[in-house]
């Protein structure tokens, strides 16, 4: 099994290096790094430059955003499992693929997917919240359950047959897209219950009041035009994060 991993990233020369050292840094042999910079303007080409090594492609052009970005990387993919590393984020361990290929193989389920811990940005071995996903049902997903998408891997052949990223979605068209998989698409997903990704605080979708507003009318757009449900899924799905600031290990 081959894996591609996909890195968009526009301007995040201070962490996009741990990023790629956490993908070449895994015990399992057969991946692929598809780097997708936004024509960056702070040095951060410069910092994936410096790190290209055998399994690694760059594309480095204007996009219109993540999301696009992530499409393109999809498109160059020659992997049959794709995952995504936020520049921002890295692995929690070296053998995090090998355990997800372990997990596909046991099971051969068309998306595996674990738990990730949001860490501080000045600190990240301090863990701000734990967000543990627990085994999947898909009547889950009514009740507002999601797997944290940079703890995702699905099969090539699912994005192919249910679609890639909605560039329609600003913030959501990662939860769109699950949402497509999971219920319109009723794939076999399985759990891999430790934490695969460590995720620095201050994403897109929650940095500001504003954008935490769109995220729930772009969240409620996926429900409703994937027919999950409604505004009631909608506030399931922001209670459950609540234990996931108390959650201990």
């Amino acid at each position: 099994m081959k894996f591609t991993i996909i890195t968009a990233v526009r301007n995040r020369s201070k962490t996009i290096g741990q990023a790629i050292d956490s993908v070449s840094k895994q015990g399992y042999a057969d991946v692929e790094h598809v780097v997708v910079d936004g024509a960056s303007t702070d040095g951060t080409i410069e910092v994936v430059d410096a790190r290209h090594h055998y399994g690694m492609l760059v594309i480095s052009e204007p996009d219109l955003g993540i999301y696009d970005a992530l499409n393109k990387g999809i498109e160059a993919a020659n992997g049959d499992v794709i995952g995504v590393m936020h520049s921002d984020d890295f692995y929690a361990h070296n053998d995090v693929l090998a355990k997800v290929e372990a997990c596909f193989a046991e099971t051969g389920a068309d998306l595996v997917y674990g738990d990730l811990d949001y860490v501080s940005t000045a600190n990240t071995d301090k863990i701000i919240r734990h967000w543990r996903s627990g085994d999947y049902n898909r009547k889950k997903l009514r009740r507002g359950w999601m797997p944290p998408h940079p703890a995702l891997f699905v099969r090539r052949d699912v994005i192919e047959r249910f679609g890639t990223y909605d560039t329609s979605f600003q913030i959501a068209a990662d939860y769109d897209a699950m949402l497509r998989w999971l219920w319109t698409g009723s794939i076999h997903a399985a759990y891999v219950p430790e934490v695969l990704v460590k995720m620095r605080v201050g994403g897109e979708s929650n940095r500001s009041i504003g954008r935490i507003l769109r995220k729930s009318k772009e969240d409620y757009r996926a429900l409703r035009s994937n027919d999950v449900g409604g505004l009631a899924t909608l506030a399931w799905k922001n209670i459950r994060k609540i234990p996931q600031f108390v959650t201990k290990y």
